[in-house]
């Protein structure tokens, strides 16, 4: 794995504490309409500086792992869109309301999932980030 340089690494830790505050505090109810969007920016950092982090070896292993790693991100930064939506929806504002017939419908598919989503890319993180440093140490790789 191709490492980030220092100010990479700074950044990536600064949106992993950025999601901690947001979601945090957006769990507490501690304005939340301002939360997800700090949770939201944190993903997007956190999101930009892993993709940043490139394998560029051969094994096959560690190239599905990173994939996946990516999927991860990925349901990160939708998670902190559809946690920005539910803030808006309890103030009266939602985003994707209008994309539904009615409001039954908005709230068993999307109000409040941001749950789901960031419990699913939390898993499939901690999965993948084991996986890959055990199988880089295992075969020696240090790239």
């Amino acid at each position: 794995m191709r490492q980030l340089s220092k100010i990479q690494s700074i950044l990536f830790i600064i949106g992993g504490v950025l999601m901690v505050i947001g979601v945090g505090c957006f769990v507490f109810m501690v304005q939340q309409l301002v939360m997800c969007w700090v949770f939201l920016a944190g993903a997007v950092l956190f999101a930009t500086m892993q993709l940043l982090q490139v394998y560029e070896g051969k094994e096959l292993t560690v190239r599905r792992l990173k994939r996946i790693m990516n999927l991860a991100d990925i349901l990160f930064v939708v998670a902190g869109i559809v946690m920005a939506d539910t803030a808006y929806a309890n103030a009266g504002h939602s985003f994707f309301r209008e994309l539904f017939a009615n409001q039954e419908t908005y709230i068993s598919i999307l109000y409040n999932k941001w749950v789901v989503l960031l419990l699913i890319a939390a898993i499939l993180e901690v999965y993948t980030a084991h996986r890959i440093d055990h199988e880089l140490s295992k075969k020696n790789i240090k790239e």
